[in-house]
């Protein structure tokens, strides 16, 4: 495990894990439970773990969110999964705020991003001890992202945001 990481990790699904990193998303809704009984509040640092699944109703929705937004996320195709990418600090949780993010009910206030290179691991349930998977492995792309409209022949994109 990388010194720069928290011992304790957070399961998102993409392209949400990717907008916590990489997009500005300032907060990570949840109902109040998941985050006190899964202990998410407890920690004042988590990593941040891109869930094996996505579906392409999840992605495409998430899509045509952050563009209103006026931020293009990966092709699904590029996004990593099951795997941490980065870690965030917890400044608290909430029920009102005025992120363009917030959806509620509650949500974790999340600040000061980081990106890391993708290390595979099994996600879990609320907050999670992680360790590198021995026998883990990032998810190759399903059939239906590598052939997900858009697609620019040869061309690869950058992790960063961006804008429209």
């Amino acid at each position: 495990m990388s010194s720069e990481l928290p011992p304790f990790a957070i399961s998102v699904r993409q392209p949400w894990a990717w907008a916590i990193i990489h997009a500005g998303k300032d907060v990570e809704n949840r109902v109040k439970r998941a985050i006190t009984m899964g202990g998410m509040d407890k920690h004042p640092r988590l990593a941040i773990h891109a869930a094996s699944g996505m579906t392409r109703d999840e992605y495409e929705r998430a899509r045509e969110f952050m563009l209103t937004l006026m931020i293009v996320p990966p092709r699904p195709d590029e996004l990593v999964r099951g795997g941490i990418i980065g870690a965030v600090t917890i400044k608290g949780i909430t029920h009102d705020s005025p992120s363009k993010w917030f959806f509620g009910p509650w949500a974790l206030m999340l600040f000061d991003a980081v990106p890391v290179d993708p290390l595979a691991c099994a996600g879990q349930l609320g907050a999670f001890e992680w360790r590198p998977g021995i026998s883990e492995a990032l998810r190759d792309p399903l059939p239906w992202m590598k052939s997900w409209p858009g697609r620019a022949r040869g061309a690869a994109m950058a992790p960063a945001a961006r804008l429209l």
